[in-house]
């Protein structure tokens, strides 16, 4: 525990902490398992799960403010501002995530799930099984991400 640090909260975070199982990347494991139908419906359930909990946790996280920032310090607004705008960042982020999931929900019901949208080449189950909202394969993402897509 954390005794001589009165700063941090009882579960021996920082203010502002964000736990990693929040944040939009989680770490994951690819297997080689194949990805059927049902297999991705439950990691599409477990994503949302996830996002929907970081979400809540950020919104539970807004502070409503001081009642008086007459006397408050320039520094004392920047970091403030700082953490807003970090929130609403991952924010934007996991509703992105969100409507990622939602594209691949639907590309699962019309049967191109598995399907790059750019090529209609297949994405590899490990990539699928890692990131089961994959709109591409990892060399079509990483040209896309650069703008060459």
């Amino acid at each position: 525990m954390f005794i001589n640090q009165p700063w941090r909260d009882a579960g021996g975070n920082a203010p502002g902490f964000i736990p990693s199982s929040l944040l939009p990347h989680p770490p994951s494991r690819p297997t080689e398992r194949e990805v059927t139908q049902e297999r991705a419906r439950e990691l599409f359930a477990r994503e949302r799960a996830r996002v929907a909990r970081a979400l809540a946790a950020l919104e539970r996280h807004e502070d409503p403010g001081e009642l008086a920032h007459v006397d408050q310090h320039p520094a004392d607004v920047a970091t403030e501002v700082f953490d807003e705008e970090l929130e609403q960042g991952l924010a934007e982020q996991l509703r992105e995530r969100l409507a990622a999931i939602e594209r691949a929900e639907r590309r699962l019901e019309e049967g191109t799930y598995g399907l790059s949208v750019q090529s209609g080449q297949p994405i590899p189950d490990a990539r699928l099984e890692a990131i089961p909202w994959a709109e591409r394969t990892v060399e079509e993402q990483a040209r896309y991400d650069r703008g060459v897509a």
